[in-house]
């Protein structure tokens, strides 16, 4: 797989938190392949996993471990750059939402993104494509997210609650305050409910001549790659896998298309969805393998696996080795 770029604004904010703590990031800009000097241009195209990296040692090193969360209380929806414009003049949430899923290329291309219905509830969902621990940056997103409805909405924006994959810390001062609905950890995704209703609330802000500038000046600007089916399957893998609707007729499904055109534009990619799919599994037991967020059940759960006997033996096929003994290897407690 190509490698994933994002714009250095993703890590708007990092150097403010690294003042508030007395916290000498150099180490952790080296642990990441990264210097000062590559992230003061919020376009600077730096390497998905380095920012993850980078998140992650400086949690680490700190001992602050809501620093990703901390950077989304600080940041602003004009650190979207040029697509802020056109999110905050949209008529509906919804709608903003749309438009962050249709232009993400312009903000972070690892970013899977969707909104799942049920009754008079709806899920806002994210995910990060990549294999590395990401706690850090997975907070920093759905407190992004928070914030921009807070935005469109204002007061009348009202969630009921955040969800996590991942467990709770043991710190959740910073959590309380961004998320005054309350917090849901080892949840069986990453994302914000609400009420269906609130999707299609208005927005007091919105103004529709506005907005049409702004699509046509973001469909201007130069994109950090270009679109591919793998890419768009590969997203729509990552958020099917928990529910179990990692299958080709659902990733189809949502990406508009029949399972034979999906099979037909993937041939012509030289790819295929068993590969993806395979691929994206291996992606995710590395990142869960090694945090200790994940008991190896809860992972068989996340990767789509009905039994704990069943993942274990796909683990051992894929890497040589039992997920237990790769923990114990790697000094990840159990």
């Amino acid at each position: 797989m190509k490698q994933i770029l994002v714009r250095a604004a993703v890590l708007t904010a990092y150097f403010d938190v690294a003042r508030e703590l007395n916290f000498n990031p150099t180490p952790a800009l080296r642990r990441a392949g990264l210097r000062r000097a590559m992230l003061r241009d919020p376009d600077q195209r730096i390497p998905a996993n380095a920012a993850l990296d980078l998140l992650e040692s400086s949690a680490l090193l700190s001992g602050f471990t809501a620093w990703g969360l901390r950077m989304a209380e600080l940041r602003q929806l004009s650190d979207f750059g040029g697509v802020s414009l056109l999110i905050s003049h949209q008529r509906t949430l919804r709608d903003a939402i749309s438009a962050t899923i249709r232009f993400r290329h312009l903000l972070n291309e690892s970013l899977a993104m969707k909104i799942e219905e049920s009754g008079g509830s709806a899920v806002i969902r994210e995910e990060l494509m990549s294999e590395r621990p990401q706690r850090q940056a997975i907070e920093l997103a759905i407190g992004v997210l928070m914030r921009m409805c807070a935005s469109v909405l204002g007061g009348s924006w009202r969630p009921r609650r955040v969800w996590f994959a991942h467990g709770a810390p043991t710190d959740l001062a910073v959590h309380r305050r961004v998320f005054p609905c309350g917090v849901d950890f080892d949840s069986e995704c990453n994302g914000i409910v609400c009420a269906a209703a609130d999707l299609d609330a208005l927005n007091p802000r919105a103004d529709s001549v506005m907005a049409r500038h702004a699509q046509q000046f973001v469909e201007m600007l130069p994109q950090l790659e270009s679109t591919s089916i793998g890419l768009e399957v590969r997203r729509a893998i990552y958020l099917g896998l928990p529910a179990g609707n990692a299958t080709i007729e659902c990733v189809a499904e949502s990406l508009g298309l029949s399972p034979r055109t999906l099979q037909r534009q993937l041939g012509a990619a030289g790819a295929s969805f068993a590969e993806l799919l395979n691929d994206v599994r291996r992606q995710m037991a590395r990142r869960y393998v090694e945090s200790s967020d994940y008991p190896i059940g809860r992972i068989a759960e996340l990767l789509g696996y009905a039994t704990h006997s069943s993942f274990s033996r796909w683990y051992v096929a894929q890497f040589g080795v039992a997920a237990l003994h790769e923990r114990g290897r790697r000094g990840t407690p159990r």
